[in-house]
């Protein structure tokens, strides 16, 4: 090789460093910071160039998407593929059914999957995948509705389609503006366009959400009640309102609560004497195991109804006016207890993890 000749990848990279905005090339910032910052303005750019031109193919798009009485079949093939799955799965999760298919298996049988009420959608940035033909042929015969997203307006692929969305980046994230980055990433963004487009169209709510999401924490967040987690039966730690502290203290350790629940015959809640109330108890007064407990119990306890959402129990907990508590009373229109919910119940159902929902 001659001694100052320069391969294309030297080439390129010293491009995407003299392109650098003048404040990223500061000699104390390191070079992959300065890559890093350069990489995400190529995609920005590119997100930017994409939603300006959206329009009406995206309209039609949607308004397509919305009528599909069958299923949206989403194809793509290598990091075009992986873009094609998460489309469909979102899709999928926010109330319009679809799945993925690979062109190359849909040529060797999986072609069985499409059915006439679909609608197909191609992700091809080139436009020009021959592993895409016997798909499109098929849509062809069966008159199945084909959308593109393409940045090759021009492509067999796109002249194929009824409707196309110019999914064009001024250039790649990539400093030989070749590997698929800025172009997937705009593509991805579309997709995501398309869904919520589309869930806004349906009204799906967060009770729809919960609905297919119900193993998940967001399922849980927005499905499970108070009245699926708390403790009641003979897992309630109750006396009545004459019991001795100490006859209480036993029941208390007994039941693993870390509370005692004051109850009339009827099971009216009258109040509550928590551990830590037990403590300052015999702090100020040694001898208060003595007393009965209505003369040392907290009134009126904090509590909540049986349907109300396990999150706004932990919400409550978490928001006390007089500091956090760990234990809710569950009682019915009555006033008569229902239950217990522990944060620990809570915690341990991964809800503390999350933000509650709005």
């Amino acid at each position: 090789m001659v001694e100052n000749e320069k391969t294309p990848v030297r080439t390129a990279r010293e491009n995407m460093r003299r392109s650098a905005p003048a404040a990223r090339r500061a000699p104390e910032q390191p070079q992959a910071l300065r890559d890093a910052h350069w990489v995400f303005d190529k995609e920005i750019a590119g997100l930017r160039a994409v939603q300006q031109r959206l329009g009406a193919s995206f309209l039609a798009a949607v308004d397509r998407l919305e009528g599909c009485r069958g299923r949206v079949v989403v194809c793509g093939v290598g990091k075009s593929g992986i873009v094609a799955k998460k489309i469909a799965a979102t899709l999928t999760s926010t109330g319009t059914p679809s799945f993925y298919l690979h062109p190359v298996e849909a040529a060797h049988g999986d072609l069985g999957l499409l059915a006439a009420d679909d609608v197909v959608i191609v992700v091809s940035y080139s436009g020009a995948n021959d592993e895409f033909e016997e798909v499109v042929s098929a849509t062809a015969r069966m008159r199945v509705p084909l959308i593109a997203l393409t940045g090759a307006l021009d492509s067999w692929i796109a002249r194929a389609s009824q409707i196309v969305i110019d999914c064009q980046v001024p250039e790649e994230a990539c400093p030989l503006n070749l590997a698929p980055t800025a172009s997937t990433t705009a593509t991805l963004a579309v997709g995501d366009a398309l869904a919520v487009a589309l869930l806004q169209r349906r009204g799906f709510d967060a009770a729809d959400f919960a609905a297919v999401h119900p193993s998940g924490v967001l399922g849980k967040r927005l499905l499970l009640t108070v009245g699926e987690v708390m403790r009641h039966g003979d897992e309630l730690p109750c006396v009545q309102p004459h019991t001795s502290l100490r006859n209480a203290l036993f029941v208390m350790m007994e039941k693993r609560l870390g509370c005692i629940f004051v109850t009339e015959e009827n099971g009216a809640l009258q109040g509550i004497i928590t551990d830590g109330d037990l403590k300052r108890i015999l702090v100020r007064d040694p001898e208060g195991l003595q007393c009965p407990v209505h003369t040392v119990m907290v009134p009126a306890p904090k509590c909540i109804e049986q349907t109300a959402l396990a999150v706004q129990a932990l919400r409550r907990m978490e928001e006390n006016p007089g500091g956090a508590i760990t234990q809710l009373a569950v009682v019915d229109a009555a006033n008569r207890l229902l239950g217990a919910v522990h944060l620990h119940d809570i915690v341990r159902l991964g809800l503390a993890t999350a933000p509650p929902p709005p």
